[in-house]
């Protein structure tokens, strides 16, 4: 069976709920979006492309330096 990929509902939360407030990604939004990505265990090309898309618009600054360290961690581990 093929897990389908999250990819598309993590682009919607990223750009509907995150970024439209503040134009921003916090330390809890970037976690929810961690977990959409990790939710089956595997993060696939599709969700790589969208991470990376969401990614390159965090303002590292605004987040704590525990999501800093976490952010940095996942990025380096799944080559975002």
């Amino acid at each position: 069976m093929k897990v389908k990929s999250k990819a598309r509902e993590i682009l919607n939360y990223a750009f509907l709920s995150a970024l439209a407030d503040d134009g921003v990604i916090d330390d809890s939004e970037l976690m929810y979006i961690k977990s959409l990505a990790l939710a089956d265990g595997v993060v696939d090309e599709e969700e790589k492309r969208a991470l990376t898309r969401i990614f390159s618009l965090v303002d590292e600054s605004k987040l704590s330096a525990v999501a800093q360290k976490e952010f940095h961690k996942f990025r380096a581990h799944y080559k975002l």
